[in-house]
């Protein structure tokens, strides 16, 4: 009896293994309908493979990360992407890298990377940060961070930055897609387009459909 089961723990772990390997990889766009006749098709991820042979060093380089971004803006930050869309050889390597720049008082306002996970590191400056976890708990997980410091907020959860010096920041982050997507949370709930009806968001939020007006007034492009 001992060696049959010993049979089907080895048949199961065969069949739990070929199945992870069978798994999907992560997409890498907002949504991929689809679609029977192929004339009409793109490309899954948007991307086109160039010929190996033809890969040249500027296909893995760019240059610029050491310029700071302009923080004149009504959130005091601003953020530059190293992702696919600027550097051609992350295509398929499932990582990125960013620069956020911070005015005194800046913020890199609530908002998630649906496709990765994200780990910070303060370069200048003093950053407060933290990200919720998911419900029903919401309970938000933060700490005040400083040079040489590394945070990490998980995939898919919303988290922030924000400088709580009275001199500019700098912080360098790596994240776990070459296009990990962001979704700032009140550009899309305010700021949408079409815009969401007010009766819609004065209910979700619980206040007044006049604050509503307001408030997308305020994110409408």
């Amino acid at each position: 009896m001992g060696s049959k089961y010993f049979v089907v723990f080895l048949t199961l772990c065969a069949l739990a293994s070929s199945l992870v390997l069978a798994s999907d990889p992560s997409p890498l766009q907002d949504f991929c309908v689809a679609i029977a006749e192929p004339k009409d098709a793109v490309f899954v991820n948007g991307k086109f493979c160039k010929n190996p042979k033809l890969a040249t060093a500027d296909d893995f380089f760019l240059k610029g990360l050491n310029i700071p971004g302009d923080t004149s803006n009504p959130q005091g930050s601003n953020v530059t992407q190293a992702n696919v869309a600027q550097i051609p050889g992350l295509n398929t390597l499932g990582i990125s890298l960013v620069r956020i720049d911070y005015a005194p008082y800046g913020l890199n306002p609530p908002h998630t990377h649906p496709r990765a996970t994200e780990v910070l590191q303060v370069v200048y400056g003093s950053l407060y940060v933290g990200f919720v976890t998911s419900n029903p708990e919401n309970r938000l997980i933060s700490k005040v961070l400083y040079e040489g410091d590394v945070f990490v907020f998980p995939v898919g959860l919303i988290h922030f930055q924000f400088n709580v010096g009275k001199t500019p920041a700098v912080a360098f982050a790596g994240l776990s897609s070459q296009n990990p997507g962001v979704i700032t949370i009140a550009n899309a709930v305010f700021g949408s387009n079409p815009p969401i009806s007010d009766d819609v968001l004065a209910k979700a939020f619980q206040v007044d459909k006049k604050v509503v007006d307001l408030l997308q007034a305020q994110f409408s492009k």
